[in-house]
């Protein structure tokens, strides 16, 4: 039967090449047991001779226990390479800055203190100002506006010449045989007029922009350009609810849907005239005189060709010119000042006044 001998008492092979009397974490060297090395170990074979079990802190103090760390010192002989006829080299050590650089007029104040940041030095710039020209958004819905629109004249081209066709023309009472709109047909127009009312939105907003005001209490420049397009947009839904009202009361059925055909027809044309007047508005600085004067030869335009389709439609057999006069002023240019009247009152609501 053999006796088990302490650890404490039992020196681990590792122990062999420590000085006599060095305790490691966990071992005890004996130094009755130390034997000297043949040769130096090297630090694999100081981890092999530990257990398996030895924690990194008992490989660490083994380590350490047999190689012995030196201090170096750097070299004080004096740099000889450099260029004959140059000055010698700077040392790299010497990190003394001028004096004009240690000490300033506050060096001796008790209120220095540079260890504080002070914040970002010189005076901060105007920001760039928005445009609509370098707005991804909106040029993406123009970009979307005239491919859709691109592609909806290739399909129905023949339509839109009917129509201007028979725009011009009399309608006869006696004519039995009609011609109706396919559904793709009413679906472009639909379109058409969404980008009549999306069109004099932007217009709205680049005359906003540059006579009235270029500050808002709206975050975002989208909010006037979509409060702009819900104003158009409600205004050519109540004048075609107002027209639907007063030309069931007085009107023949055949007639009033002969001008609604007739008023969507215009108000998409209106839409694809003010669309070269926005591009050049937008990328090509336009003047904002010359936009005015654009949009009202449009507006004016479209108001006459209004009188004259309704007086062709309604009053042409009865020779009632003063009642169309009347009739197109209630339901054409009350709802015109009605409109800008709103649209005046929204700007100085939602401008910000310094």
């Amino acid at each position: 039967m053999y006796q088990q001998q302490d650890s404490t008492h039992t020196a681990h092979p590792a122990a062999a090449s420590l000085p006599q009397g060095e305790q490691l974490q966990g071992f005890r060297v004996d130094s009755q047991h130390v034997q000297a090395p043949a040769k130096p170990l090297t630090p694999y074979q100081v981890l092999r001779q530990l257990p398996a079990d030895a924690t990194p802190a008992q490989q660490d103090s083994a380590i350490q226990a047999v190689f012995h760390r030196e201090n170096t010192h750097l070299s004080t002989r004096p740099d000889t390479l450099y260029l004959p006829g140059h000055d010698v080299g700077k040392d790299p050590r010497e990190v003394n800055l001028p004096q004009y650089y240690r000490e300033t007029f506050f060096s001796n104040d008790t209120l220095l203190h540079p260890e504080i940041s002070g914040g970002r030095y010189g005076v901060a710039g105007d920001p760039v100002p928005y445009t609509i020209r370098g707005d991804n958004t909106i040029t993406t819905l123009l970009l979307l506006c005239f491919i859709v629109s691109m592609i909806s004249f290739a399909r129905t081209h023949g339509f839109i010449l009917r129509q201007a066709k028979d725009f011009f023309a009399v309608p006869h009472s006696g004519l039995t045989t009609e011609v109706t709109e396919t559904t793709s047909e009413f679906r472009f127009q639909f379109f058409l007029g969404a980008q009549t009312c999306l069109l004099a939105a932007i217009i709205t907003f680049f005359y906003v922009q540059e006579r009235i005001a270029d500050t808002f209490i709206l975050r975002s420049q989208y909010m006037m350009i979509w409060i702009f397009f819900g104003c158009y947009l409600g205004y050519f839904l109540l004048k075609a609810f107002l027209y639907a009202i007063v030309n069931w009361a007085f009107f023949d059925k055949k007639s009033n849907q002969t001008w609604q055909k007739s008023l969507l027809f215009l108000t998409c044309v209106e839409g694809v005239v003010l669309f070269p007047l926005v591009l050049l508005l937008t990328y090509f600085n336009m003047s904002m005189q010359n936009v005015i004067m654009y949009a009202t030869i449009v507006v004016v335009l479209t108001k006459l060709l209004v009188f004259y389709r309704t007086h062709i439609i309604f009053f042409r057999q009865n020779s009632a010119f003063l009642q169309n006069i009347l009739y197109f002023c209630a339901l054409e240019i009350v709802p015109l000042f009605s409109l800008w009247g709103i649209l005046v009152t929204i700007v100085d609501f939602l401008k910000i006044n310094f």
